[in-house]
């Protein structure tokens, strides 16, 4: 089965940048579509960016333009850029590998992205 570690989050300014990184166990990662979701206090958990064994990219409409998801399969690591961060930014971020026959889903433990002046 996979392993997810989040790494990245952390206190910037609003217009700022942040990479997260989200590192998998285990090669089978590499043929997983992964996505980036968050959650903000008293809200649910929503989908960020999403990015499939051949590159295809589905994006937020709220993060469209701003964030970039990318992976590197040799590293089995997929990354999630976020420029220009906004206040509403704010969240637990986590990373998700959807499941396929034989592997389950998983979940990171989430790392904390805070905007604010």
């Amino acid at each position: 089965q996979v392993q997810l570690v989040e790494s990245g989050g952390g206190l910037v300014q609003p217009g700022g940048s942040l990479r997260l990184s989200c590192a998998a166990s285990g090669n089978i990662f590499r043929i997983l579509t992964v996505g980036w979701y968050r959650q903000a206090p008293g809200k649910q958990r929503e989908l960020v960016a999403a990015i499939t064994l051949g590159g295809n990219t589905n994006y937020a409409d709220s993060v469209k333009g701003r964030f970039s998801i990318s992976r590197d399969n040799a590293k089995n690591t997929v990354y999630l850029q976020m420029n220009d961060l906004k206040l509403e930014d704010t969240a637990v971020y986590y990373c998700n590998s959807r499941p396929i026959p034989g592997v389950t889903e998983a979940w990171g433990q989430g790392t904390q992205v805070t905007v604010s002046s």
